[in-house]
């Protein structure tokens, strides 16, 4: 049974799942309500099937450096691990 996390957390399921994967509280939480809210509707939800320029538009929002000269796998594992 999904615990109950209160008004802050909006999809409790999604942010104990990924608190189990090792996300912090912080970043579990925003995944969690970006979903509920709807945006990262538009995403796929493994960082695997997103597009190359996809994941280096996100690398770059997230201020990634060296992202120019990476490859998919490289983006992948840069904000997949990104804190």
């Amino acid at each position: 049974m999904v615990k109950n996390h209160g008004s802050q957390i909006k999809d409790d399921k999604l942010y104990e799942d990924l608190r189990r994967q090792g996300e912090s509280k912080e970043k579990a939480a925003r995944i969690a309500n970006a979903r509920a809210n709807g945006s990262l509707d538009h995403r796929s939800n493994r960082l695997e099937d997103r597009s190359k320029e996809d994941l280096y538009a996100e690398a770059q929002k997230i201020g990634i450096e060296g992202r120019s000269k990476m490859n998919k796998s490289e983006l992948v594992n840069a904000v997949r691990n990104h804190k």
